[in-house]
């Protein structure tokens, strides 16, 4: 891809020394592709996708250091320092959720009812809710209470509907981001870095893609036949084996570089967690795109009471299909009605009035932001999840369900109000056009970087024209860092407030009444530290809520808290050998989270064994810092 011809573009010339070079065109680390691919490889290098791919690299950086300087520089001049960032991305998916934030924030909910009908049919109990579904006049639902009052119910009507559901279409990134995100929690930026290693291990092809498409020409019986030798796949691929014909259902997205993600079939030696999963994920969506189509049926029940109709529903899959090859990842509603007849009467109808209010639009999640960026042409699949995970590091946006901060909200807002081509969609969209036509060699790099030149120049004269601009900044930094390095009051000496500190060695939390009270809590350094009202169940202590792109955890600041110490249980593992790596020995660490058994091989191996939750291997965000 254009990622991957920058890369060689860049070994070639600084590397090696050359000019051009042959080109071999692969998308699976396996001995047998890449040998078919040296033994066919091109001539050249693809200059169009190189041109493009280092005009792109080019574009970001002329971007990132000249605004964010810019925006530095602004609140510099105010007289404070804060480095502050934005770029040709960063800006638009900051407003992007800014607005989501305000339309969240602003929404003023209005009253609606609904009724339902509670009774029982052939002696079991349901609920059915009237026809209209919701009403905005209270007026019509009291008449119609008054006119159903006393009134018996008859099941009036029944109607049978099936519908077919295709297969899934093969993984491209994106797609494969959102489900690991909906069906195994893992984050975007976590499944990138495992689909990366899964990659460079040989088991998976490769997965910066933006296809959705499976070719014949990966080989789809021999790698359904490598796949057969894993147990956990055996009876699903034996199956596939068995038909006729094999056709996946491919999507309409296609990637000239590279297909759709799909398993190589080699065996994954020792992977487990995190890693095991989405690797069954994958091989599971590889095998239900073969699959048949899923057959489900929805059963509606009508209930007149005098003349006023409920509405009962029930869906059930007939035929699973495809369902059966996507194994636990196929989980589907199933809601089956008592069985019935036209006529039966419902036992001790009462119909209902609900008092409901309207509710906000619903924040993104890191996967849902990531497909609507894509929607609008914003980045690119291999960097969206890290522009995502740069506002989290910017303490712009916080929470599993991605809340804008003030400081993102006001950063945001002075942007648009100043700046606002840095905000611009349609701008970052153009250039997005113009990479596009660089590959397609209907544009050149010059032509494009002197656009690009000239709308920087503009923006940074817009920054230097408008000093309230870092006057505004300024505010907003220290208004927005006083609340959020407040802790609460110090409870040792009930006089001073514990607030976030920094030091040689990090973050800490500390008592502004030093040095009068010399009250200091460890912290770790990644993520961010809110107050937390509760104190802690097990010692009394304060808690403090630390706050990472995965989610909240509440934390007790006292070292000494019982609920910190390790179990003799897991005490007797200590200096035993490294289940996962087999290298390292397990010894007992510490961090703000507590007591815990790891391995000595950390950062290299990251297992973990800890009173409060089950032998694991820790993920990069889970890591507890030392004291």
């Amino acid at each position: 891809d254009i990622e991957g011809e920058v890369i060689g573009l860049n070994i070639v010339k600084y590397v090696a020394k050359q000019k051009d070079a042959n080109r071999m065109k692969f998308s699976t680390l396996t001995k047998d592709e890449l040998i078919k691919s040296y033994e066919n490889k091109e001539k050249h290098l693809d200059w169009g996708q190189a041109n493009a791919g280092e005009t792109r690299h080019k574009l970001d950086w002329y971007y990132g250091i000249n605004l964010s300087q810019a925006l530095t520089n602004s609140i510099k001049k105010a007289g404070t320092f804060k480095i502050l960032s934005t770029g040709r991305v960063q800006g638009p998916a900051l407003k992007l959720l800014a607005d989501k934030e305000l339309e969240i924030r602003n929404f003023k909910p209005e009253p609606y009812w609904e009724l339902e009908l509670k009774g029982k049919l052939n002696s079991n109990n349901i609920i059915a809710s009237h026809e209209k579904g919701k009403f905005k006049d209270e007026k019509e639902v009291l008449e119609i209470l008054n006119k159903t009052k006393g009134k018996d119910a008859k099941l009036s009507k029944i109607e049978s509907k099936e519908m077919k559901v295709q297969p899934p279409v093969p993984f491209d990134l994106t797609s494969l981001q959102i489900e690991a995100y909906g069906k195994i929690k893992i984050s975007p930026k976590k499944t990138l870095s495992i689909a990366q290693e899964l990659y460079t291990s040989g088991w998976i092809s490769y997965p910066r893609t933006s296809s959705q498409e499976l070719p014949d020409s990966i080989g789809f019986n021999k790698i359904l036949q490598m796949l057969n030798k894993q147990p956990a796949f055996k009876g699903e691929t034996e199956y596939l084996l068995n038909k006729k014909s094999l056709k996946p259902n491919n999507g309409k997205k296609k990637d000239a570089a590279h297909p759709a993600i799909y398993p190589t079939g080699i065996i994954p030696e020792g992977i487990t967690g995190k890693e095991r999963k989405l690797y069954d994920l994958i091989v599971r969506r590889f095998l239900a795109t073969f699959g048949e189509p899923a057959t489900r049926e929805t059963v509606t029940y009508t209930i007149d009471c005098n003349s006023e109709k409920f509405i009962l529903k029930g869906t059930l899959t007939k035929e699973k299909g495809w369902m059966t090859l996507y194994g636990e990842f196929a989980k589907q509603k199933e809601e089956e009605l008592p069985k019935a007849k036209v006529g039966d009467d419902i036992k001790d109808p009462k119909i209902t009035k609900l008092n409901k209010e309207t509710t906000p639009p619903k924040r993104y999640t890191e996967a849902s932001i990531i497909k609507e960026l894509e929607k609008r042409g914003l980045g690119t699949k291999a960097t969206r999840a890290s522009i995502i995970d740069t506002l989290f590091q910017r303490n712009y946006i916080e929470g599993k369900k991605l809340e804008v901060t003030d400081l993102g909200l006001k950063i945001s807002d002075i942007l648009v109000k100043n700046v606002p081509k840095i905000t611009d969609e349609a701008m970052t969209r153009s250039f997005e056009d113009d990479m596009e036509a660089i590959r397609e060699n209907k544009k050149k790099p010059e032509e494009v970087l002197k656009k690009a030149e000239k709308v920087i120049t503009e923006i940074v004269s817009d920054f230097k024209d408008n000093e309230n601009i870092g006057v505004n900044l300024k505010d907003t930094f220290f208004e927005t860092k006083d609340k959020l390095e407040t802790m609460g009051k110090c409870p040792n000496c009930k006089e001073g407030t514990l607030k976030i500190r920094k030091g040689k060695f990090g973050r800490f939390i500390a008592c502004d009444n030093y040095p009068d009270c010399k009250t200091t809590y460890s912290v770790p350094n990644i993520g961010l530290i809110k107050p937390c009202e509760d104190l802690c169940d097990a010692c009394g202590g304060v808690m403090i809520t630390i706050i990472k792109p995965k989610g909240a955890q509440k934390v007790c600041l006292n070292k000494e808290c019982p609920s910190k110490k390790i179990d003799a249980a897991l005490k007797k593992d200590e200096g035993k050998k490294c289940p996962k790596c087999g290298k390292g020995t397990l010894v007992e660490r510490t961090g703000v989270y507590g007591s815990f058994i790891g391995c000595s091989e950390y950062p290299k191996c990251k297992y973990l064994e800890s009173s409060n939750t089950p032998k694991k291997e820790e993920s990069d965000e889970d890591i507890p810092t030392k004291e």
